[in-house]
């Protein structure tokens, strides 16, 4: 049998048993439309409250500050947009970051042509903001702030409470991407003082089509689409109900061995790390060595392009990536490896590999050794490399 690994669970994930046996019974048997009066279809509604409810629980908010969105990227526009609808009379200004995904830059340069000003931090060479700069970046006109949790190519997480803090003190709202966060790290929207947050269920096991955005009481949100009292009036459209059931599985388990499984990810990510940083020369890894996901690993190889590196990897059955599913074949280099300071011909040589529970260190030490006769063959070919090898040669 041909060898198949998986290492792109930044990308998508696949749903697990226990959330597709959960789902089935509400497209054959359960089938009825939530906002209906008779019983048959209130119990989807009430289904869909438990879920709700299951949600709020696992962030420490409360049931009604959930909406149900089709994915992240949906809840990225619907709070950047909203809240630039409902504030616009106490200013127009956003700060966010140059490493955000594109549902968010994208949003920001959509609304930048509206008249809106967006500021966009730098980060430093680990891929983290510096506080101080987010300071010095508020105006009287701030109304929201936007900074993802965890970066999806680098992994580096951001000192969240910390701008939560600062988001508050200054009385502006705080909006955090959590996609690849949430269902890896422990959030608490209390503690760290989160206004919105985005999520998507598919980054955590469940079925794709189906995210949340959470919006605290109090904050004023518009709605996305208009025609009907689904979620409140702010999201017209019959309840994706066994995509809603599906999430709420995928949350219940991804939160119940969250610690555990996050541990011992993390153990075979270091291992691999360590020996490509130790047998492969001229690499460096990317994103904060501690201030990390644990399944992210993001390396830049000297000398070699990205892309032929994944092209073999796959003709081995590894499944990887240079960066973002969204930006998959783009010839530009990642725009967050640029922002962390790469020069464009080292950001061209990176790969994500993104670990799940069912990679193993036997799976990562032949990844890693993969890796290393690849880069061989691929230097051999490279013209830079061999005038590299000559000039330190003298």
């Amino acid at each position: 049998m041909e060898r198949f690994i998986y290492l792109d669970h930044a990308a998508t994930t696949a749903a697990r048993k226990e959330v597709v046996e959960a789902m089935l019974p509400y497209f054959t048997e359960q089938f009825g439309n939530p906002s209906s009066v008779y019983g048959f279809a209130a119990k989807n509604k009430i289904a869909i409250q438990k879920v709700r409810e299951k949600i709020a629980d696992s962030l420490g908010a409360k049931k009604e500050e959930i909406y149900f969105t089709a994915g992240g990227s949906e809840s990225d526009n619907w709070a950047l947009k909203s809240i630039v609808e409902m504030y616009r009379g106490k200013g127009n200004h956003i700060i966010t970051t140059k490493v955000e995904h594109h549902a968010i830059l994208h949003t920001c340069k959509y609304l930048e042509e509206q008249g809106v000003e967006v500021t966009y931090l730098n980060v430093d060479e680990n891929g983290l903001i510096r506080l101080e700069e987010l300071r010095a970046a508020i105006r009287p006109t701030t109304i929201l702030i936007s900074i993802m949790f965890a970066n999806n190519e680098i992994g580096t997480i951001e000192p969240i409470k910390e701008i939560g803090a600062i988001a508050k003190e200054k009385g502006i709202l705080f909006h955090t991407d959590a996609v690849q966060a949430y269902g890896q790290v422990p959030i608490q929207v209390d503690e760290m003082q989160i206004d919105l947050l985005s999520a998507s269920g598919h980054k955590l096991n469940g079925p794709k089509g189906i995210g949340f955005l959470y919006v605290r009481n109090g904050v004023r949100i518009g709605s996305l689409i208009h025609g009907g009292a689904q979620e409140r009036h702010r999201r017209a459209g019959t309840e994706n109900v066994p995509g809603i059931i599906g999430l709420g599985k995928a949350v219940e388990l991804a939160v119940a061995d969250m610690e555990e499984r996050s541990e011992r990810i993390q153990k075979v990510r270091d291992k691999a790390i360590a020996r490509i940083l130790k047998e492969i020369p001229y690499v460096r890894l990317n994103g904060d060595r501690k201030k990390r996901l644990p399944n992210n690993i993001n390396i830049s190889i000297q000398f070699i392009e990205g892309e032929s590196l994944l092209i073999m990897l796959d003709m081995k059955g590894i499944c990887a990536s240079s960066g973002s599913a969204c930006t998959s074949g783009s010839l530009d280099p990642s725009h967050v490896l640029l922002a962390i300071g790469l020069p464009h011909e080292i950001a061209h040589g990176s790969l994500r590999m993104t670990l799940g529970e069912e990679n193993t260190e036997e799976e990562m030490d032949f990844v890693v050794d993969s890796i290393k006769e690849i880069v061989e063959k691929l230097r051999a070919m490279s013209p830079l490399y061999e005038d590299f090898v000559k000039q330190n040669r003298r």
